[in-house]
């Protein structure tokens, strides 16, 4: 994985600390020129590596890769499903099954046997997940995705229902189908650990907040150093600035002093702020990385 990689929240208005700050940015990026723009800075200052949500939005953002990828050589996507909000509504809309029907392909046996809820009635997760993976890939197609993320609001669900079959589930098809690396994204990494553990899940990429002040940071500072440190996985540190309540320097550098973090995934709304992190970045990651 690259060391730095481009995160999208501050694109669809998601910011832990400042709901002012996160209406802001939802309005200057209704078009997609201004995403683009933000896109092309981070590219010209060295990142290449796009982590995004499955966000309707992005799949204009796929089409303008796709469509001058002579402008991108080496770019890549790490998608990060499910995008749990458009889910939500649409069961809050239609229903549990209909919801269903609505994000599946509109041809299959499966989609027809939903009609009359009997998927759901033989416990079919399996071939529902594969088939909800499939869609929301759907948009990256011509792409390279060498790296596809569970939302934590799904992995943690699992966690909380002991449904961890369905983190292989997702393991499976993502290395089975795409050949990609599957990665997790939690609220909690050493509970997360465990399960994949009893999976028989080796080294798992796994992404989290990494920060300071212990922000977000289920089980503390010291649990979260001692799980880097001494379990084997790929950790990916996000929410590294904490929203902001941590100075770039300081945060950074806190993040690169544990060496076993491969990545660092951030958001910034501007050249400077992109130069800026990534300087950093390059300037406190240890020599030999």
């Amino acid at each position: 994985m690259d060391r730095a990689l481009f995160g999208d929240n501050q694109f669809f208005g998601v910011n832990h600390m400042s709901e002012e700050k996160a209406r802001a940015q939802a309005l200057r990026f209704q078009d997609l020129g201004a995403i683009l723009e933000v896109l092309d800075a981070a590219y010209q200052e060295g990142i290449r590596t796009f982590m995004c949500t499955t966000h309707d939005r992005v799949a204009e953002i796929c089409e303008h890769f796709r469509t001058h990828a002579d402008r991108y050589p080496g770019y890549q996507f790490y998608p990060c499903m499910p995008y749990a909000h458009k889910y939500a509504n649409a069961v809050t809309e239609h229903g549990m099954i209909e919801a269903l029907r609505l994000f599946l392909p509109e041809e299959g046996a499966l989609r027809s046997m939903l009609k009359g809820g009997m998927a759901l009635a033989n416990k079919d997760i399996e071939a529902i997940m594969q088939l909800l993976i499939d869609a929301e890939m759907k948009m990256f197609h011509g792409l390279k995705t060498p790296v596809i993320f569970m939302q934590n609001v799904i992995t943690d669900l699992l966690l909380g229902l002991r449904m961890n079959n369905c983190l292989r589930i997702f393991h499976d098809h993502v290395r089975d189908k795409y050949g990609a690396e599957p990665g997790y994204i939690t609220m909690n990494v050493p509970r997360l650990l465990d399960a994949l553990d009893s999976l028989g899940i080796v080294n798992p990429i796994v992404c989290a907040n990494i920060n300071k002040i212990g922000f977000r940071m289920c089980g503390g500072i010291e649990l979260y150093e001692k799980t880097i440190a001494t379990r084997r996985f790929r950790p990916v540190a996000m929410s590294v600035l904490a929203s902001g309540a941590i100075s770039p320097r300081e945060a950074i550098e806190y993040v690169c002093r544990q060496t076993r973090i491969e990545s660092i995934v951030f958001g910034a709304s501007s050249r400077g702020n992109i130069r800026q992190t990534k300087a950093l970045i390059d300037e406190l990651t240890p020599l030999g990385r």
